[in-house]
């Protein structure tokens, strides 16, 4: 066989194999990739294929076994992308610092406390839909939130408590 019939032999089944490598990958880039790599291996071993009837069924072996190496390493290698950012995203880390620090502290507030701050800023609940689902008063959910959050302020800080309610 010689490279004639190896050029002769992509022209006609690049576009069965490359649906059956996206079948394999799933993504129609990594295919491409996959059927390029796939096609040079061939390439490599063309010579010796002259003693086999079957060229494609071997090049769709190498396809599978390619595709399960990949799979196997893991590593997807480059993944274009349609936009690249223009600018690194902001450090957050200063703020996880500071949420952790102030969800430690609510966990230390009595539990009725802690619940009316939770339905009130996590839950984002109304003062009387906090009230009816704690089945008090909507006076007792206004004095734990001011309760609670004047602990909170006096151990944390109010700093650090308003920069993190505010997000």
């Amino acid at each position: 066989m010689n490279e004639q019939d190896f050029r002769d032999f992509v022209a006609a089944r690049s576009p069965a194999l490359l649906r059956t490598a996206y079948l394999l990958v799933g993504d129609w880039h990594r295919a491409e990739d996959l059927l390029q790599t796939s096609l040079t291996k061939t390439y490599l071993a063309w010579r010796r294929l002259g003693e086999i009837d079957a060229v494609e069924p071997y090049v769709r072996k190498v396809l599978v076994n390619t595709a399960t190496s990949w799979w196997r390493r893991r590593w997807l290698g480059e993944r274009p992308a349609d936009v690249l950012p223009e600018v690194a995203g902001p450090d957050e880390s200063d703020d996880l610092v500071a949420r952790d620090a102030l969800w430690r502290q609510v966990r230390l507030l009595p539990t009725r406390q802690r619940a009316v701050l939770v339905l009130r800023y996590y839950e984002d609940q109304t003062e009387a839909e906090t009230a009816r689902l704690l089945g008090v008063s909507v006076g007792t959910v206004k004095s734990q939130t001011s309760r609670a959050l004047g602990t909170l302020r006096g151990r944390l800080g109010d700093r650090t408590l308003e920069g993190v309610t505010a997000r």
